[in-house]
């Protein structure tokens, strides 16, 4: 295999009729999924798009979807998978800078994409899941086409994937990934984790995240079976877990404090799980404690990016586990902490600085940006990954935080996930979430927004007090506000540049 285009072909060819992909509406097997898109393929050929020119998708998670991204990755296309919370203008903004050809999307879209392609002179097609509307073709008439085109294989160092970064500072930037970054990320991560063919995995990580991407991949490329959630919800997740007898459940800390803050949670059986995984965002302790005591299974940390295609570092399911760690890095990837001031030198041995990354999972760049890649890339080919990090004598990876997010409080750093993993620890607290405020005094504080527990009623004072006895005075928050749930991504990760609105509000 060359690139993730070829999974479908080599799956079909080992487990045929096996169920692939099972989703709300629709059940494909390997042959069925790799026929329909084939078919997306020729259609897409059929609609003018040749070798490299980019296909976006704009959709939540369903069959078609991933009947879409292996069919224009077969058809010799470059893949752009959009965020389906993107506003018009940052929509806009993607589909121009990557010179999208042909974007899928749902009825509920179409007239503002529509709208849209006018203005794009490179955008001549916009596709419909679903019913046909006004100036679309829809995915039925894309895939009834008679003719069938060869499955071309890609070139593995070649552009398989656009994936844009959540631009929380100017515009998003599109990391440019190759197809062997894409197919080695897939296939590393299902070797750490154990994945079999005997696997059911469910999972309601956004297919244009790279985290969302490996999992269904990697899952595809053994032969196991993924059940797909359009959206998150938690009563849904724990329901598909126990109606299939899932044996990974997969997804980011939000959703586990969500499942675990269920009020049904002990009515479901979830004896089957065998491991599950976590990244996204560092998780407390107490989450994962709670999470395997309730299941049994492990829950395996992990972190990852978009500039890698995906994981950097997670643990290996026969390794001793680490709590805390999000594991060694991925075979053939490099990992090292670089000093905040000088990234030429290293950080002294346990000592927080910026986690850097070098090897085959590194993106080929930002589209269209040399000056954003040169700052990303140093020239000797370590990536820098913004993340603040420290490793023990073993290579694990502890990440702290992100460089960005930390609050700088009367000249100290102050990380919100060391506020969140002692907060999430109280019983009152179901979620929770830390980020700065303006002070004139100390330049910012720190501040606790914690949706409490079904039914539970617990005071600004309690929770600074318990604050108080596990981190330093400066750590500590000095503000808490109870909310009835925090901002989230697509992927189910907390947005801290929200919270100060929501204080302003």
């Amino acid at each position: 295999m060359n690139g993730p285009g070829d999974i479908l072909p080599a799956s079909a060819a080992r487990f045929g009729d096996k169920a692939a992909l099972v989703t709300s509406d629709r059940t494909l097997s390997y042959t069925e999924l790799d026929a329909v898109s084939d078919r997306v393929a020729a259609g897409l050929v059929a609609q003018g798009v040749r070798p490299g020119q980019v296909v976006s998708i704009y959709d939540q998670n369903r069959w078609e979807w991933v009947a879409a991204y292996h069919g224009a990755l077969k058809a010799g296309a470059v893949v752009n998978p959009v965020n389906v919370m993107l506003t018009v203008d940052e929509l806009a903004y993607v589909l121009g800078n990557c010179n999208s050809a042909v974007i899928f999307t749902n009825p509920e879209h179409a007239a503002v994409v529509s709208e849209l392609a006018r203005e794009l002179p490179d955008l001549h097609t916009v596709v419909t899941f679903g019913e046909q509307i006004t100036g679309t073709v829809s995915f039925t008439q894309l895939t009834d086409v008679g003719a069938t085109v060869p499955h071309l294989m890609a070139d593995p160092g070649s552009p398989s994937t656009i994936g844009y970064t959540s631009g929380t500072t100017g515009h998003p930037k599109g990391a440019v990934q190759s197809h062997r970054a894409v197919l080695l990320n897939c296939a590393l991560t299902a070797t750490m984790h154990g994945r079999r063919a005997e696997d059911v995995v469910v999972t309601a990580l956004p297919m244009p995240h790279v985290y969302g991407n490996v999992v269904i991949n990697g899952t595809f490329m053994t032969g196991g079976t993924v059940v797909l959630l359009e959206r998150f919800a938690p009563a849904a997740a724990l329901r598909l877990i126990s109606d299939h007898r899932a044996t990974l459940f997969e997804g980011v800390s939000a959703m586990y404090a969500m499942m675990l803050a269920e009020p049904g949670l002990d009515g479901f059986d979830l004896s089957s799980l065998t491991r599950c995984t976590v990244g996204g965002q560092t998780i407390a302790l107490s989450t994962i404690e709670r999470w395997q005591e309730r299941t049994a299974a492990p829950l395996i940390e992990l972190w990852g990016m978009t500039e890698l295609s995906g994981l950097g570092t997670t643990h290996a399911i026969y390794a001793p586990p680490l709590p805390g760690s999000t594991g060694v890095c991925l075979p053939g990837l490099q990992v090292r902490i670089a000093d905040l001031t000088d990234a030429s030198r290293d950080a002294p041995p346990g000592m927080a600085g910026e986690l850097m990354v070098r090897g085959p999972l590194v993106m080929l760049g930002y589209y269209n940006d040399p000056i954003a890649t040169a700052e990303a890339i140093e020239p000797d080919g370590w990536l820098h990954t913004g993340d603040i990090a420290t490793m023990n004598d073993t290579g694990h990876v502890f990440v702290v935080d992100r460089r960005k997010d930390m609050i700088i409080t009367g000249g100290y750093n102050v990380y919100p996930a060391e506020i969140e993993r002692v907060l999430a620890a109280h019983p009152e607290v179901a979620m929770v979430a830390a980020g700065p405020v303006p002070d004139a005094v100390k330049g910012e504080l720190a501040c606790a927004y914690v949706v409490p527990v079904a039914g539970a009623h617990p005071t600004e004072e309690q929770l600074i007090e318990f604050a108080s006895k596990h981190l330093a005075a400066y750590k500590r928050p000095r503000l808490v506000r109870f909310v009835d749930e925090l901002p989230k991504t697509s992927t189910g990760k907390i947005m801290r540049r929200e919270l100060i609105k929501q204080l302003a509000e």
